[in-house]
């Protein structure tokens, strides 16, 4: 049985998403100056359901979307084993976003918070806070990096001092396509399972979550304002199609958050809301040395230090 307390908490944790989500669709509105999201509820039959909002064909913005969701029930031992959970009555909340724009200019960039609790057969509360935000420029601008990092860092720097280098190094290592030996783009930060200790509580924890999402709005209105006016041609456009293939790879090989929700029955067409509309897989393609591809290819490695 949930605790009066936690309910609280939960439904505390749940508005805020749910606000964070109608935020940065206002902002993102503004910045593409001409796309709307649609707003799509649905229902899962086990229990739960979200709001998926999705913009297309926008001045900036070809396809973006901003999903809040809140799931819960039972599962399965086989499904709780393979999500690494204990068994017991499980919620999970959060926001999830990913946007592809027209230019090749202007980067790919995605966002997830979210709040994961289980309560146990013997009554034991269990919760965790992930998340995360990173960017997939397709062509890397070195002071366009050093800025989404800065203001990243400055985030982290607020809660504890080993946040950004460890988070970053954590983004570092998932972004990773292992079959590709590439990073998906410049990394951001991720962190998963974090919990209350001696250094930082549970609130903390929420306040910091919170301060991650509100800093993507700001951050990639910036870049937008930055990179969407820059010319491009076709050679550019073939690119961001090879780069957006890249982007599905990781998606459905590697993505926590997409196993997560097929696994748990989630609704196909949000959880595939990160896909791009148009994507392309050249075989064996090898960009001209010294051109702006193949220097991009050259940074998309861990360990870089962007500050």
């Amino acid at each position: 049985m949930v605790s009066s307390q936690n309910k609280t908490f939960q439904d505390e944790v749940v508005t805020a998403f749910q606000q964070l989500q109608s935020e940065i669709c206002s902002a993102i509105e503004k910045a593409d100056g001409k796309g709307i999201f649609s707003k799509d509820e649905w229902q899962r039959a086990e229990g739960g359901g979200g709001l998926t909002r999705i913009l297309q064909n926008g001045n900036v913005l070809e396809k973006a979307g901003v999903n809040f969701s809140k799931v819960f029930g039972t599962p399965t031992p086989q499904m709780a084993s393979k999500l690494q959970m204990p068994e017991g009555e499980f919620l999970a909340t959060g926001v999830s976003i990913v946007m592809h724009p027209e230019s090749p200019m202007v980067p790919i960039i995605h966002m997830n918070v979210r709040y994961f609790e289980v309560q146990t057969a013997d009554n034991k509360l269990i919760y965790w806070f992930g998340g995360g935000i990173d960017l997939t420029p397709h062509y890397i601008d070195k002071d366009d990096a050093r800025f989404f990092h800065q203001k990243l860092k400055e985030v982290c720097d607020k809660y504890h001092p080993d946040f950004y280098p460890r988070f970053k190094q954590w983004a570092d290592d998932y972004f990773f396509i292992k079959h590709r030996n590439e990073t998906r783009g410049i990394g951001g930060i991720f962190f998963d399972r974090l919990q209350e200790n001696e250094e930082i509580s549970k609130e903390k924890l929420f306040d910091f979550v919170l301060e991650v999402g509100k800093s993507f709005a700001p951050i990639y209105s910036h870049l937008i304002a930055k990179n969407k006016n820059l010319p491009f041609g076709e050679k550019e456009k073939q690119w961001q199609l090879i780069r957006r293939g890249r982007y599905v790879e990781f998606n459905l090989v590697y993505d926590v958050g997409t196993k997560f929700g097929l696994e748990t029955n989630g609704r196909i067409e949000s959880i595939l809301m990160s896909l791009p509309k148009q994507a392309e897989w050249h075989y064996c393609f090898t960009p001209e040395p010294h051109s702006k591809e193949a220097e991009t290819l050259a940074l998309l490695k861990k360990g870089i230090n962007w500050l």
